[in-house]
């Protein structure tokens, strides 16, 4: 499957979506997206870089949401035009997906909207890769049911992203079995490393465990994954969303080289 001009196949190396969690500024966004784009050139990594101008499913109404569509938007097309890099965002709603189309090159369905078949079916009519996120209460084979929704409506560039099972309450595992399971349903498979360390709800914020997000990127390297998603951040500490599971960006070219040698031994 091409996916932003990266062919996916079982024996290439996994493709990178990376970025901040939302975007706090332009000055913030630039930087991160120069310093991905030089990690990724010198590690031969394709990068999609990722940062939403809303997020709409926080926990408490006085959280950082972002600057909103209009800005958002501005801000993500001076990234795409000046490091010539793909980029990608949430979108929520049907009407937001026109605008959205006009400068993200892939669309983002998040995890608690992957079965609003609206949704999903104006994604898929926009033209654009779709990355939906794997609800926290969908199991592996059932994603099948999303992706034909998207296949039925013409979408040919598409993918699913796992990003944990809720284990009672304010908490997610990762079941390894799921990435082998989702591929062997012909759907490119990503997995959100960062995402998976959430410790969700539990008072006005999210928590989270990010010192986890290492090892869970190198078991899912290991257990198979076409691509691999993580929220990076300059002071992942001091965060506007998601504070507690974003992962620093200046360790992240470490962690990724780790991970590349376990992406080539699994793929010979």
């Amino acid at each position: 499957m091409n996916y932003c001009g990266y062919k996916i196949n079982s024996k290439q190396r996994f493709f990178l979506i990376a970025g901040p969690c939302v975007i706090e500024s332009r000055d913030m966004i630039i930087k991160t997206a120069e310093i991905l784009k030089k990690i990724c050139e010198k590690l031969d990594l394709f990068l999609i870089f990722k940062s939403s101008y809303d997020k709409a499913n926080r926990s408490s109404i006085s959280s950082y949401r972002g600057p909103g569509l209009v800005k958002g938007l501005k801000i993500l097309s001076e990234v795409r035009e000046t490091f010539n890099i793909p980029v990608l965002t949430d979108v929520h709603s049907i009407e937001e997906i026109a605008d959205v189309s006009q400068v993200a090159d892939v669309l983002q369905i998040p995890a608690f909207l992957c079965r609003q078949t609206d949704l999903l079916i104006s994604a898929a009519k926009s033209g654009k890769p779709v990355n939906v996120k794997k609800g926290q209460f969908v199991a592996p084979r059932d994603t099948a049911n999303i992706v034909e929704k998207l296949k039925a409506n013409g979408c040919k560039s598409y993918a699913i992203t796992e990003r944990g099972y809720s284990f009672g309450y304010n908490n997610l595992v990762v079941d390894m079995r799921s990435f082998a399971i989702i591929r062997s349903l012909g759907i490119p498979v990503i997995f959100d490393a960062t995402h998976s360390t959430q410790l969700p709800g539990g008072g006005l914020a999210s928590g989270g465990e990010r010192e986890f997000a290492p090892l869970l990127a190198r078991s899912a390297v290991a257990a198979g994954i076409d691509g691999l998603f993580m929220e990076v951040h300059e002071s992942p500490d001091k965060a506007l969303c998601d504070a507690t599971n974003q992962y620093y960006l200046h360790k992240f070219e470490e962690l990724l080289k780790m991970l590349i040698v376990i992406d080539e031994a699994v793929k010979e």
